[in-house]
């Protein structure tokens, strides 16, 4: 039987949900039975179907649950399979989202959606400005993750939720990749996915460092500055990929900066092992930079172990700016990415009709 809030208005019941912290600190949609009954019947389960738990509180994540976040966030109910998929991503112990809640680090749940999904169940932007404002299924996925980790996962700052400062993508952190433009196969063929397949992959990234690269059209060899700057922008020695090392990071290359790559003849597995060598300190400047992490071993560092945890991407406007997103590095799995497939190959109308 279903535990109920009751308000006398929409906007007592908003404000109820603020002050029991219910909320990321925006308003919310309120979930109202009806709402969440809809947003429910889109992801084809039962609603009280267990999905698993989600730390750091081992709250259990069942599909009425999840709606609940949903509808909370904003979404329709197209958005569903993927909010599904990604909180079935987190909850993988791959992904470490116990540890990754509590930490100090600044690290948040990007979510990158491949595959055909990212029509039918957005759609979902991997163009201009995909990070930032103005795309309702980016803002609206990411936000159902997060409230779903607050609500059902417990993670709430300062007290289980221990990131000194978080960053933005904390409220929401969601992009597609632009396959159709790409030079390259697709992030999740990586991953053992067929390109026809739909996934969600979840990692538990930093914000965007911008990476500024200006291409010398007369140079034949300048892609080899962009790869210079993109690892500077992946593993410079204030990151714990460049420190704790062994976790993955992303690039996310903009269309103007893969051509130049592609031009060169490199595919997305040669840039990451162009990268992968890039990655590195002495063992000299992390003891003079970051002492406290120092050894007393000799040579370099890499931040990587091998060249398939520097993740390649599409996505973005033409021109100067990439983006390097590092990681945190560390839990049991060093907050591994994790993928899960969307599922929507079943088929339910959900009614058009006013709801309370």
């Amino acid at each position: 039987m279903r535990d109920l809030l009751t308000a006398k208005s929409e906007e007592d019941a908003l404000e109820d949900l603020h002050r029991k912290g219910l909320t990321d600190g925006l308003p919310v949609v309120v979930p109202t039975p009806s709402r969440v009954d809809r947003m429910a019947l889109a992801s084809g389960n039962d609603p009280d179907m267990v999905i698993g738990a989600m730390g750091p509180g081992n709250g259990v994540a069942t599909i009425e649950k999840i709606a609940v976040a949903a509808v909370m966030a904003g979404c329709v109910p197209d958005h569903m399979p993927v909010v599904l998929a990604a909180v079935k991503a987190v909850i993988n112990p791959v992904f470490d989202l116990t540890e990754m809640q509590a930490t100090t680090h600044c690290t948040a749940p990007l979510i990158i959606v491949n595959g055909p999904a990212r029509f039918s169940c957005g759609p979902i932007s991997s163009g201009y400005g995909a990070l930032g404002p103005g795309h309702r299924a980016n803002a609206s996925i990411g936000r159902a993750l997060r409230l779903a980790m607050i609500n059902i996962g417990g993670g709430r700052p300062g007290s289980s939720d221990m990131a000194l400062l978080g960053h933005p993508g904390k409220f929401t952190y969601c992009l597609a990749e632009n396959e159709e433009e790409s030079p390259f196969e697709p992030l999740h063929t990586s991953f053992g996915f067929e390109r026809d397949e739909s996934i969600v992959t979840v990692m538990g990234g930093e914000a965007p460092h911008s990476v500024l690269f200006g291409a010398d059209g007369d140079d034949p060899k300048s892609y080899k500055g962009l790869l210079d700057i993109l690892a500077i922008g992946l593993t410079n020695p204030a990151t714990n990929n460049a420190i704790l090392t062994g976790g993955s990071a992303l690039i996310i290359l903009n269309p103007e900066h893969a051509a130049v790559l592609a031009d060169a003849g490199l595919n997305r597995t040669t840039i990451s092992e162009e990268l992968h060598t890039r990655c590195l300190h002495t063992e000299k400047d992390i003891k003079r930079l970051v002492p406290a992490f120092s050894s007393n071993r000799e040579g370099n560092r890499n931040a990587f172990t091998g060249p398939e945890q520097i993740l390649i991407m599409m996505a973005g406007g033409s021109g100067l700016y990439s983006m390097a997103i590092p990681t945190w590095s560390a839990g049991a799995h060093k907050n591994s990415p994790s993928c899960e497939k969307i599922e929507t190959d079943f088929f339910c109308e959900i009614p058009d009709k006013k709801i309370d």
